[in-house]
């Protein structure tokens, strides 16, 4: 029997899959654009805020629900995570800008050859990816595999920056830099995608 509620559960799980989409998009062409110096900086940001766009349609119509229709425990955490998890879409986006605008800013850094970068940015896209479907599947597996995977980021990210300190490139030090720390915070926020999708299915935010 299907419930007023679920035509708008409906359009949220439209609105969540077409925001993991963008962000796996915005995501990669910044990424990309860092390592082989191409310069995508207005294309990201279009993007960004198209992201932006769609998280104020989930708060509008997560607000709706919550007045019209009084739902149950399991719809709550569903809507809930749903707004706290489509902030964490639209931080992909800005995190996504803030990578492109580095390789704006700094210009031509076909000399910085970091290999944490090039390694830590095929891990950031795995765990993208992996967020969006876990969020979507509700895989709690995939969700523990997000948490491993955050841990290896931040064990990168505390062994590497501080050798940039001793760089003899300081505009390579500094880009690098701030790339790392979007990479981190990245990967915590698609951590946190697994444990919204574990408070989804269980209703508790740490895993057992």
């Amino acid at each position: 029997m299907t419930r007023l509620i679920d035509p708008h559960l409906e359009k949220l799980s439209f609105l969540m899959e077409k925001m993991g989409s963008l962000s796996l998009e915005c995501i990669n062409m910044a990424l990309d654009s860092y390592l082989e110096g191409k310069n995508v900086r207005h294309e990201v940001h279009k993007i960004s805020q198209e992201i932006m766009s769609l998280y104020d349609e989930v708060g509008d119509l997560t607000f709706d629900m919550m007045l019209r229709y009084q739902p149950v425990a399991s719809d709550f955490r569903l809507i809930r995570s749903c707004i706290e998890v489509s902030y964490g879409f639209t931080r992909f986006g800005r995190y996504a800008y803030d990578i492109a605008a580095v390789r704006d800013m700094f210009g031509d850094l076909s000399e910085c050859r970091n290999e944490v970068i090039y390694t830590l940015s095929g891990e950031i896209k795995h765990m993208i990816n992996l967020a969006v479907e876990c969020f979507a599947t509700l895989d709690l597996e995939k969700a523990k595999q997000l948490r491993t995977d955050e841990d290896l980021v931040d064990k990168y990210y505390n062994k590497h920056l501080p050798m940039l300190i001793n760089s003899n490139n300081v505009k390579c030090a500094l880009a690098d830099a701030l790339v790392l720390r979007y990479l981190e915070r990245i990967a915590d926020h698609a951590a946190f995608m697994g444990e919204s999708a574990n408070y989804i299915v269980t209703g508790e935010r740490r895993f057992h």
